[in-house]
């Protein structure tokens, strides 16, 4: 799943952010992807409530100079400790393959795939797939959070980098089902093929054109389409309009950017309680909103946790007398949208214009998730109670805490490297990569990558079109954020560096 509503498990749903930087010269957009090895955390705001709302009016004001500030809204308190093993072994995605099919193909994980701190059956599986019991009595294997909230950088496990390996390219139902075969039990097959049906009701809708970025926000629309508001039962046929079939991409951010972000998703669009919206994940299979306010006891432990997430550190060399130089150049350039670092350091949660950023438009536009009635449906829903959507015309410029490992760049993944963000005419049209965590270009800070001459329409083979990323596809585009081309090259180098120590 993804990353959009669908926040913590299988979808995405911790403080996007596209793109923005000071008018006049500036640093990367940063989106993330990979995955991540683990963390601690502590973390806690004040208790919530938040009215639902399907605005999309100005975040607050009036803009100023194409950017807008986004204002802090409380939070519900939360125990990190509580929330990590919640994330890693509770049932918030109470659907999946049956144990007994599952442990007839698959054994134990190999340990660099295991966690720290997981329960029973769960110490054995990869970082990604938990193991929880259904209304039914049914033990079946699950993904969790991770699916799309960690990833690897440089061979390493990060919980909180964002998957930017994943393939949505192509239907899973149909494998999912061959499972039936190794089932006998009845309510097994039952609860099989209930998993299968949520499947299939979502590929058609949720399938990317190339490996890396994430389907979430059409995750949700569909989802959405299918339930009840008030009371989350699952309807076929579907009660409200599903979306396109055309899937805008998304890159997953990195969760240790959340703390710092007063906004969710990269169109500022998750105001109010920040647990409540991650929480939607749920919404895959939760079909009762008793079963929503169960999991929404400890989903604020979660939220907890994911604001003590640390990002990594830059794990090469670093030219410290021209990381020095490339500070200055930053703070007089980029740190108007994307803030300052160290101590004193502040980060000023801008929403900036689509016009100003000219980055893709078309998740702005509001397609998927955010078009009026699935804002409506959350409104009128659990969720709406503390949490509401209020997506804006622009993207929220990031902070840049660990941005070296959180490549490909932009919302939607279309440039490889801070070289690349910081230089638009050097942006490949099409490009394709090995997508091997190791495959890692420290002097351009982003992924080793291809420049090809054709884009997925002249590539022949079905394997190797999936991996090329073709900026000419809808929401797939690498123009504007423009703002490093007044620079010299001289001074991105020193950007660069500089980046690295964040």
């Amino acid at each position: 799943m993804g990353a959009g509503v669908l926040a913590c498990g299988g979808a995405a749903g911790t403080s996007a952010s596209d793109a923005g930087g000071s008018r006049g010269s500036g640093d990367d957009t940063a989106s993330a992807s990979a995955e991540g090895a683990t963390s601690v955390a502590s973390s806690t705001s004040a208790s919530a409530s938040a009215s639902a709302s399907t605005s999309s009016g100005p975040t607050t004001g009036e803009p100023d100079d194409g950017t807008t500030p986004i204002p802090a809204e409380p939070q519900r308190d939360g125990d990190a400790q509580a929330g990590y093993h919640a994330l890693l072994n509770n049932n918030y995605v109470s659907c999946g393959i049956p144990w007994t099919a599952y442990s007839q193909v698959f054994g134990a994980a190999p340990e660099a795939l295991q966690l720290p701190g997981r329960d029973g059956k769960n110490a054995t599986l990869p970082y990604d797939k938990t193991a929880i019991v259904t209304n039914s009595g049914v033990e079946v294997v699950t993904a969790n959070c991770l699916q799309c909230h960690a990833g690897h950088i440089n061979g390493q496990l990060v919980v909180g980098l964002g998957n930017s390996t994943a393939d949505y390219t192509a239907a899973v139902g149909g494998t999912a089902a061959l499972a039936g075969a190794l089932l006998t039990d009845p309510d097994e097959k039952a609860e099989l093929a209930r998993f299968v049906a949520r499947l299939a009701a979502l590929e058609p809708y949720t399938q990317t054109r190339t490996i890396g970025v994430n389907p979430a926000d059409n995750v949700a629309a569909v989802l959405f389409s299918h339930r009840d508001p008030k009371t989350f039962a699952w309807n076929d046929p579907p009660l409200l309009e599903l979306p396109s079939p055309i899937v805008i991409p998304v890159d997953v951010p990195p969760w240790w950017w959340m703390k710092k972000k007063h906004a969710m998703f990269y169109v500022a669009a998750g105001r109010g309680d920040h647990a409540r919206t991650m929480m939607a994940a749920s919404t895959l299979c939760t079909d009762t909103v008793e079963e929503a306010r169960a999991i929404d006891e400890y989903f604020p432990d979660i939220h907890a946790y994911v604001l003590g997430i640390a990002a990594p550190k830059y794990p090469f060399v670093i030219d410290a007398a021209l990381a020095k130089t490339g500070e200055g150049i930053f703070n007089s350039t980029c740190a108007r949208c994307h803030g300052t670092y160290g101590a004193g350091g502040s980060y000023p949660n801008l929403l900036v214009d689509v016009g100003v950023i000219g980055t893709d438009p078309v998740l702005a536009a509001g397609g998927t998730q955010f078009s009026d009635r699935y804002l409506q449906w959350f409104a009128e829903s659990f969720y709406g109670e503390l949490a509401r959507l209020e997506p804006q015309d622009g993207y929220v410029a990031p902070p840049l805490d660990g941005v070296w490992a959180s490549a490909p760049y932009f919302h939607n993944g279309a440039v490889p490297t801070v070289a690349d963000v910081l230089a638009s005419g050097a942006r490949p049209k099409y490009w394709t990569r090995s997508f091997d965590s190791k495959d890692y270009d420290p002097a351009k800070l982003g992924w080793h990558y291809s420049a090809l001459d054709h884009g997925q329409d002249g590539e022949p083979d079905a394997a190797e079109r999936k991996k090329i990323y073709d900026t000419t596809l809808l929401g797939y585009g690498n123009g504007g954020h423009d703002f490093g081309d007044g620079l010299a090259a001289e001074q991105r180098l020193a950007v660069i560096e500089y980046l690295k120590t964040l």
